[in-house]
C-alpha cells in the first residue's frame, strides 16, 4: 500500500467522527467545509509530511545509538548504558540540550548567526523528505529527484561558512573556511561518481534507478564509483577523518564553537540526518536501494542503509584525521582521475549494451 493512500484513510476516517460531533452540536456547515476534497488532500499531505519526518527522526536517533555503540566496542568500553540497550541516552541528551541557557556571543552579525542554522537545519529535513524508502514510500517523487536531491544537499556549506563567520571568533570563521575549501573539492568526484550509475540506469529517478538493478547491483560494474563516492560522502558529512572544519583538538569546536545548548543539539541532530541521507543515496544507487527477497522493501532499504552507515563509523573508529592539504590532494589529485575512468568505463558498457 502507497504510504498515500494509507495516510488519506486515516485522515477520511479522523474527519468522519469530527463530522458527526459536529453534526451533533448543530454545526452543519462547518462538518460540510472539513469534509470537502480539498481539505482532506490538504490533511493528508500535512499527515504524510508528519509520518516521514517522524521516521527520519526515529532513525536518526537510531544511528546515534549505532554510532555510540559501535565505537564503545571498537574502543573496548560499553558506550551507553541508559534505557533498554543504552538507547534512552539519546533521549536523555537531547531532552537536555532543551534545558540550557541561549547565548549569542557579543559583537556577532545576529541576522546571519540565526539564519545558518536555519538554513542548515531546514535544508537537511528537506533531504528525508525528498528520499524515498520505497516506490511507494515517499513525500516527493520527482523524474529528477536526485538531482533535487544534491541541489538542497549542497547549501549546507553556504549555512557552514555564513555561520563561521557571523559568530565574530577566529576558530569558528577558520572552520567555515576549511569546510568551503574541502566541500568544493569533493564536490565534483561525488557527482562524477554518481555520473557512471545514471548513464547505465538512464533515469534521475530513484525508481528508475532502482527497477535498472533487478539483475544486478550498480556496485559491480561501478566499484570505482562505490569507493569514490563512499570517500567524498565522508567528507561532504565532514566525519573523521574528514572533520578538519571541525577539528576539536585544533579549533574548539570549529565552525560551530559558539553554538551551545538546543542550537548545538540541531546541528549535531542536522549532521546525523545528513549521514543518513549520504547512506541512503549509496543503498539506491549501487547497492539495489530497496529490492530484496521476503521483506517488506522498505526495511530491505533501512538494512542497507545500518549496513553503510557502520563502515562510516568504523572508518571514524579506525583512521585518524588528515590535514587540510592532504584532503585537497586527495580529492583533487586521485579522486577526480578516478572519476573520470570510472566514467569513462560507464561509457564503455552502454556503448556495448551491456545495460
Amino acid at each position: 500500500m502507497e504510504l498515500y493512500t494509507f495516510i488519506e484513510g486515516i485522515v477520511v476516517w479522523l474527519v468522519s467522527i469530527v463530522q458527526y460531533i459536529l453534526n451533533v452540536i448543530g454545526l452543519h456547515g462547518l462538518a460540510d467545509w472539513l469534509g470537502g476534497a480539498e481539505i482532506v488532500n490538504i490533511l493528508t499531505y500535512l499527515g504524510q509530511a508528519l509520518i516521514v519526518f517522524l521516521v527520519g527522526f526515529v532513525i536518526c536517533l537510531t544511528m546515534i545509538w549505532q554510532e555510540r555503540k559501535t565505537l564503545g566496542r571498537l574502543m573496548d568500553r560499553r558506550g551507553t548504558r541508559i534505557g533498554p540497550l543504552g538507547y534512552a541516552q539519546q533521549l536523555a541528551d537531547g531532552f537536555k540540550t532543551f534545558l540550557k541557557e541561549i547565548i549569542v556571543p557579543d559583537k556577532a552579525w545576529v541576522s546571519g548567526y540565526n539564519w545558518a542554522l536555519i538554513i542548515l537545519i531546514a535544508s537537511s529535513v528537506i533531504l528525508v523528505g525528498i528520499i524515498p524508502l520505497s516506490d511507494g514510500w515517499f513525500l516527493s517523487s520527482t523524474p529528477a529527484g536526485l538531482l533535487l536531491l544534491f541541489a538542497v544537499f549542497s547549501l549546507a556549506p553556504f549555512a557552514i561558512l555564513i555561520g563561521g563567520w557571523a559568530s565574530n571568533n577566529k576558530y569558528t570563521l577558520i572552520g567555515g573556511m576549511r569546510s568551503a575549501a574541502q566541500l568544493i573539492s569533493y564536490e565534483v568526484p561525488l557527482l562524477l561518481s554518481t555520473v557512471g550509475v545514471i548513464l547505465l540506469a538512464g533515469s534521475l529517478s530513484f525508481g528508475d534507478i532502482v527497477a535498472a538493478q533487478d539483475t544486478i547491483w550498480f556496485v559491480i560494474p561501478q566499484i570505482i564509483g562505490f569507493i569514490i563516492f563512499m570517500i567524498a560522502m565522508n567528507a561532504e558529512v565532514e566525519r573523521i577523518p574528514f572533520d578538519l572544519p571541525e577539528a576539536e583538538a585544533e579549533l574548539v569546536e570549529g565552525w560551530g564553537t559558539e553554538y551551545g545548548g538546543l542550537r548545538f543539539g540541531l546541528i549535531m541532530f542536522a549532521e546525523y540526518l545528513r549521514g543518513y541521507a549520504g547512506a541512503a543515496i549509496a543503498a539506491i544507487l549501487f547497492l539495489g536501494g530497496w529490492n530484496g527477497p521476503y521483506l517488506p522493501p522498505e526495511l530491505w532499504l533501512l538494512i542497507k542503509v545500518f549496513i553503510i552507515f557502520f563502515v562510516f563509523i568504523w572508518i571514524r573508529g579506525s583512521f585518524p584525521r588528515v590535514r587540510t592539504d592532504q584532503i585537497l590532494n586527495i580529492g583533487w589529485k586521485w579522486l577526480m582521475p578516478l572519476a573520470m575512468i570510472n566514467l569513462a568505463i560507464a561509457v564503455a558498457f552502454k556503448m556495448l549494451g551491456w545495460f
